[in-house]
């Protein structure tokens, strides 16, 4: 098993340093990668979650929050 270093998979600007962010990022390329995407480094590596933690320690990879259209405050 790889070891990927964990300074290498954060973000480096300081801003949205979230564990739980980063575990969700890699969850979701990891299962794009099962249904059959194609990877965007090249690696020896065969198992989807070993490749997206890759694919985010070079930059391919990042969390990027979406914001709700519509969304109602309770007041």
């Amino acid at each position: 098993m790889a070891y990927i270093a964990l300074e290498k998979i954060l973000p480096q600007d300081g801003k949205d340093v979230s564990l739980y962010k980063t575990v969700l990022t890699a969850a979701a390329r990891a299962n794009e990668l099962a249904q059959g995407a194609q990877p965007l480094i090249k690696t020896a590596s065969k198992k989807a979650a070993t490749v997206a933690l890759l694919e985010m320690a070079c930059k391919k990879v990042k969390y990027v929050a979406l914001k709700a259209k519509n969304k109602k405050v309770l007041e």
